[in-house]
């Protein structure tokens, strides 16, 4: 039984609870623990929504460092392109994805939010790549997922200098969605799950494909994988039903069953 990592569902949509006292921090078990919540999560079809969550007080505030201080060069070589891929997990969870960040999240624990597709946090988090006070650099994606959200000029004063944004500034950069008082950081990013979860879920899934592997190639790749997707949702039980629910009631009135 994972000892770090839980998965709690309600109404489709499946709660990853991050819980290792007193900060989260992100040792090799809870990596693993994490890697493992996002392959269930992805296989259930009970499942249409989930919610990143780290607790009330803290999101996670970054790896272990006790463990990381041990490593050597060959075993940095062997770690990073394992976390990165069990993040690289979660990112691809084929469902809408929300980070609830309560307090900090730092390091790998940003990291980790930003594989997540929006981010809800309370109006006290802080935000940060502090790697760079250790002599390091982000190694599970913050570099490349950073960039992507804030911009490459932001990310590199961001990870240059290691400082702490607040709320207000992670949401003016882009970095997160929605600020809410941090009592209200769960709910309403299982809110924003809940919506997601009554939708159509292959087109949902189909959506968040286009947009992931669309920005890694040129804009002519990303059309072409936009129309394919496209095309093969005329396939599906929910394609039929929203158009078949638009012509007899207008928009916004069709309940879709997921397939």
């Amino acid at each position: 039984m994972p000892e770090y990592v839980s998965v709690e569902s309600d109404a489709s949509v499946a709660t990853i609870r991050l819980d290792r006292p007193p900060v989260n921090a992100l040792n090799r078990q809870m990596q693993e623990e994490i890697g493992e919540a996002a392959l269930e999560v992805s296989r259930r079809g009970d499942v249409r929504a989930v919610v990143l969550y780290g607790g009330p007080k803290v999101f996670a505030a970054g790896a272990d460092v006790k463990q990381m201080a041990e490593w050597s060069p060959v075993d940095a070589a062997r770690e990073a392109p394992r976390l990165q891929q069990l993040f690289t997990s979660v990112a691809r969870i084929p469902k809408p994805v929300i980070a609830a960040i309560t307090g900090y999240a730092l390091g790998g624990g940003l990291e980790l939010a930003m594989t997540a597709d929006l981010r809800v946090c309370g109006d006290n988090a802080q935000l940060g790549q502090p790697e760079i006070k250790l002599g390091l650099i982000p190694g599970a994606g913050g570099t490349q997922r950073l960039a992507r959200l804030v911009g490459p000029a932001r990310a590199k004063e961001l990870v240059y200098s290691g400082r702490f944004v607040g709320a207000e500034e992670a949401r003016a950069m882009g970095l997160v969605d929605r600020v809410v008082a941090p009592d209200d950081v769960l709910g309403a990013a299982l809110e924003l799950a809940q919506q997601f979860a009554t939708g159509p879920t292959r087109a949902l899934a189909a959506a968040k494909q286009a947009i992931d592997d669309g920005l890694e190639g040129s804009l002519e790749s990303g059309l072409r994988l936009e129309s394919t997707v496209f095309a093969g949702l005329f396939a599906t039980e929910d394609t039929a039903i929203g158009m078949s629910s638009y012509l007899e009631h207008g928009p916004g009135k069709a309940r879709f069953t997921g397939q």
